[in-house]
């Protein structure tokens, strides 16, 4: 090498895995809502993202793999912008409903948002008819929610705001599974308003007060 050369800099793999990564998971998200999961193959997430197929299957070994990670790094962007305090659990301000009120505003958000709309859709569809896939998608996806509304319920029991004998994971289906539900099968509009009543009529029952 002259010595009036300058070195030049070895390329950054990190990074340009990063990227090849990010492009990835983008391609994945695309083309599921375009053209669903059984139309979608790991040859078209390769042509989408601009990457060899080998380059996948060096990180993933099936397609569903893609998409579970693509879905669960694009759920962690989702509490990382809600604010830190939603990224691991659901707030304790010692008003239950307000704080379950404020996390099922942001999940109505989340599910009107196009990014997550086409593809969550499209998953949850072949997940009904995929009973693994499902149990892998319950497992790791939505599993780690459902336990952040479990704890909270078991704090609000903890400081006396709900009844020592209730079973938080049947009461949080309370407002979680009737909100799924109307958002799966297009049962009514969802809203913030609607899921303000979901949380009222858990926790306050139906009978006059």
């Amino acid at each position: 090498m002259s010595p009036n050369k300058p070195a030049q800099s070895a390329p950054d793999s990190t990074r340009r895995s990063e990227r090849s990564r990010r492009a990835i998971y983008d391609a994945a998200l695309t083309l599921v809502a375009e053209v669903g999961y059984p139309r979608t193959t790991i040859e078209g997430i390769a042509a989408r993202a601009g990457v060899g197929k080998q380059t996948i299957y060096r990180w993933w070994s099936s397609k569903a793999d893609v998409l579970l990670e693509a879905f669960l790094d694009l759920s962690e962007q989702a509490s990382r912008d809600a604010g830190p305090e939603y990224e691991f659990a659901i707030p304790d301000t010692g008003d239950l409903a307000a704080d379950l009120k404020a996390v099922l505003r942001l999940t109505v958000d989340q599910l009107r948002d196009p990014r997550f709309e086409g593809p969550s859709r499209a998953l949850a569809a072949e997940g009904v008819v995929d009973e693994q896939l499902g149990r892998v998608m319950v497992g790791k996806l939505l599993e780690p929610s459902l336990q952040m509304y479990a704890d909270r319920v078991r704090s609000a029991q903890e400081a006396g705001q709900v009844r020592p004998d209730v079973d938080p994971r049947i009461a949080l289906e309370l407002w979680v599974s009737p909100l799924a539900q109307r958002w799966l099968q297009y049962t009514g509009p969802i809203s913030y308003e609607y899921t303000d009543t979901l949380v009222d009529y858990a926790l306050h029952g139906l009978a006059p007060r």
